[in-house]
Formats: C-alpha cells, structure tokens, sequence
C-alpha cells in the first residue's frame, strides 16, 4: 500500500481537495435503519416482510401488503464518543434529530382468478446513514507532524519554490506562505529541498476537532408480487441522496516552550462540503417452504453516485523569531473561490440470507403471535471505486486508478448478522434484537467493529399503530489526523456509542 500512497501524494495537486480511501466508508459501513418496528428487531427484515422497510432491504417483503398503508418515522440520535491517541483520553457527545423509513405502500387487493394473488407499490425515504457527529482528540506525539504531509508533497513532487508558492493552495503552499515549512539550504546557501520547522524529536502537543453534518438518504420506488402467498418476488429503484460537510480545526503546539525551536504553534482549518446524486437496485425474493417459516434473499447493486465537493482552507503559524505569526487562506490564492472537485463513486454491493419462524403462521396477520429472525449480511467494501468526471483528463483518470488499488488494498468484504423477535399480546408487542457488524479494515491492526442492543413496544388497532424504539450501538473505529508514507502512521482509537430513539407513526387506508 505504501506505493500507493507515495503515486497518490505525487498527484495531489491535479485535485482541489483529494479524495482518500475513507471517503467510500461514509457510503459503506453504517448500521441498518428503518422503521421502529424493525430497529427494535435488531434490523431483522431480509425474510420477514410486510412492513415499509423492506422496500429498502428486500423489496420482495411489500408483496405481503393487501391493504394501503402510510408511515411516518422521526427520530433522534445520540452520540458518546471515547477516542484515546497516545495515551491521552477526549470525551464528546453531539445529540442530532434523524428520521427512518417513511413512505406510502399501494396494494391492488387480492385476486383469487389467478397465481398471482395480489401485489403492492411502494415509495419511500430512508436515513441510511447519519453523519451528524463530533470528532476530537489531542496528545503528545514525538513520532511524527501534520506538516510532514506538505514535506514529503514537496519533496516528491521536485517542486521548485513557485510551485511551492502556489500550486498546493488547500494545503503544502499555506504552510510554505507561513514559513512552517521552508526551503533547506546546504553550507553553500544553495537550496537542496526543504524542511519542517516542527521540533518533531522534543515533541508536539496535537489535536485534531472536526464537526461533520449531513446524511446519507436513499429513495426507493419498489414493487412486488405475491404468488398463492408462497413465494413473493420484488425489487426497487434507489435513488441515493448524500449530503456531507465537516468544519476541521487542527493544531500543533511546542511541548518543551523552547526558544531555539524557533516554533511556537500552528493552526489548519478546512470547511469541506460533498453533495451527491446517484442511482441503484435492489431485488430480493421471500419464500415460504412449509407452515411458520419464511426463507429470503436479496441483492443490492453497486449504487452509482456523482458527487460535487467544494473546500477552503486557512493555515496561521508562530515561528517566533524565525518568522513570527504569518497566515495565508486558499481564497487569497484562488481569486475568493472555492476548491472544486466532480467524480464518480461506485458503491460496494451487498447480499442477504435471512429466514424467519412465524409461530401461528395464518393469512389473518392479526392472529399472529410471534416470530424470531435472523439476516446474514456479506458487504465487500474493498469493491467501492472512483472514476473521473472527465474521462478525457488521463491524469485524473490514472489518479483513481491509484486511489482505487489503495481500496483494494486497505479494505476486505465482511459479514454482519442480525437477530430479533417480537412477541404479540392482542394489541401490545414487544420487541427485542441485536446485531455485529464486522470491520471493513483488511489490517488486523485496526480494530473495528459495531455491536447493537435493541429493543421496543407497538401498539396496532383498528388500523392504526405506533411504535417506540431505542438501539443502543457500542462503536469501535480508528480515526487519523494525517497519514504519511515514509513513517508508521498513528491513529486514535475510537469508541464509545450512539443511541437512536425511533418512533413510527401509521395508518391503513
């Protein structure tokens, strides 16, 4: 991977802000949402049905409909976070509303003249991800600096001190203008490269706050079918939504105070912003082998996303007497506009195995009065890959070459699984599930994994139903400030958790 990396540095400068292997998890690795009913199931609905989230995990599921329904959910997200870099331990949380599967569901009735015995509409809205959240952490590092990243820029990409001045403007050519890094020179005053002016061997007090907002929604238009309620066959068209901004605060400050270090502190902000639009499928099929089970299978295709990114960036440096407190923002050096960046991401696809026990398993869904389900999730994260907007910029074109072998090479394909049930009392249900998440990261070195506890209660009547849900998600996940090719790269370990309250409100018509 370090060759990689070393290719992708070089090419840096072909982008306003470069797109790193982290932006494909944002549309990758996220726990299932939907209605109450089923984030009180643990996510359970690869093979249950009935029920306005299955237009979004196994469309097959809305063939069980013989009547009009609608659905509203809001909800509301809590955030704890534990990050722990180089010892040192930061604690935040940021509170956020959301909202999951919402919609109206359209069925024709029953037709007993033939096989098919009825079938069902649906269109809906669904957060698939939230990107509400509070990243933060500080410590002592003696390793390695931010401002090594414009160093070895620099450096390999041979720059002269023009470019050094304004070809790098969100990044290397601030901390140039700044005099963090600056030319080296040999015994002859002859300029040989250059150098950072952080006193990395006596150390620097570093800290990393990022602020991010925004969401990754998904539109689904689906349909299905129902065979002599025994095999139900469906798929939806999807239409992702993904809104994303983060408000990066960095800063690096002398441990020791020691004059001849002639450094004092520096200080990064960035304001980014990603929109994206896109299109993908999904299709799936329910079957029910004999009395009280229910066996299902679905497939997700890669969604297709074209997103549009925009950045700014300001560096402010105290060199002391070297050369006291300079700042420079990328608006000065690109005529008061932001940076622009338009690619393409392809998502990772997705296939789920799922079977259901319905105890009391009769065409009268009233009269049930429990299940239990389990869905066997496979996402093969390392199949997210870039493209250029402009296939006839060969340099950009051979960037996500790059940047897609960098993919390959930091994630795997893995499992998650989910497991919930529901017992039925007349009118009042309660629900109890859980879920695993594994890690996407192919290194064993970084640690990740997300464990739900869920649970919850419905009330269904005369047509009417609301339910009330709580996940309780334990997060485990590796956070970098900066990564560099010629160093090990240190990194915050995170936990902590994220509560989601759900409610869901409906009515059949």
């Amino acid at each position: 991977m370090k060759i990689y990396l070393l290719s992708l540095t070089l090419m840096l400068t072909l982008l306003a802000s470069a797109q790193n292997p982290d932006y494909s998890l944002r549309t990758a690795w996220f726990t299932q949402n939907g209605s109450a009913r089923n984030i009180a199931t643990g996510g359970v609905m690869g093979s249950l049905g009935g029920e306005i989230t299955a237009n979004h995990v196994n469309p097959a599921g809305i063939g069980l409909f013989k009547t009009n329904e609608f659905v509203l959910s809001p909800g509301f997200l809590l955030n704890n976070n534990k990050f722990k870099y180089r010892g040192s331990d930061t604690l935040n949380n940021k509170n956020s509303f959301g909202y999951g599967a919402s919609g109206v569901i359209l069925s024709t009735g029953v037709n007993r003249k033939s096989k098919w015995t009825s079938s069902a509409f649906a269109l809906s809205v669904n957060q698939l991800a939230s990107y509400n959240n509070r990243i933060q952490f500080k410590g002592f590092n003696n390793m390695s600096s931010f401002s090594e990243q414009y160093l070895e820029e620099l450096t390999r990409d041979l720059a002269d001190t023009n470019a050094a001045l304004s070809n790098y403007i969100f990044g290397s050519s601030l901390a140039f203008r700044t005099f963090l890094v600056d030319t080296a020179n040999n015994a002859s005053g002859n300029f040989i490269g250059y150098q950072s002016l952080v006193p990395i061997s006596t150390g620097v007090n570093q800290s990393y706050d990022a602020t991010t907002r925004g969401g990754y929604h998904e539109i689904a238009l689906g349909v299905a079918g129902n065979m002599e309620d025994k095999m139900y066959v469906g798929g939806s068209l999807t239409i992702p939504v993904i809104s994303y901004s983060r408000d990066l605060v960095y800063r690096e400050t002398d441990a020791t105070n020691d004059p001849n270090n002639q450094f004092s502190s520096f200080e990064f902000r960035e304001t980014f912003t990603s929109q994206g639009l896109g299109i993908g499928a999904k299709i799936g099929t329910i079957y029910k082998p004999k009395e009280h089970w229910r066996i299902g299978f679905a497939f997700h295709t890669p969604q297709f996303i074209t997103f549009k990114d925009r950045v700014r960036a300001s560096m402010t440096a105290n060199t002391e007497s070297y050369a006291g407190i300079r700042s420079e923002n990328s608006d000065n050096l690109n005529s008061g506009n932001p940076g622009n960046s338009n690619y393409n991401l392809v998502t990772p696809w997705r296939a789920i195995a799922s079977a259901s026990y319905v105890f009391r398993e009769i065409k009268d869904t009233r009269r049930q009065r429990a299940f239990i389900s389990a869905d066997l999730e496979y996402v093969n994260y390392r199949g997210s890959r870039f493209s250029a907007e402009d296939k006839n910029d060969q340099a950009l074109v051979n960037y996500y070459n790059l940047l897609n072998d960098v993919i390959k090479d930091t994630y795997k394909g893995n499992i998650n699984f989910r497991l919930g049930g529901e017992l039925k009392l007349h009118t009042i249900m309660f629900r109890l599930g859980g879920a695993y998440y594994g890690s996407p990261y192919a290194e064993e070195e970084l640690k990740a994994n997300r464990i739900l506890a869920t649970g919850g209660v419905g009330y269904r009547d005369k047509g009417i139903f609301i339910d009330l849900s709580y996940a309780h998600a334990f997060n485990r996940d590796v956070q970098f400030a900066y990564r560099l090719n010629d160093k090990p790269n240190t990194f915050a370990e995170q936990t902590g958790s994220r509560g989601s309250v759900m409610l869901t409100l409906g009515f059949k018509f």
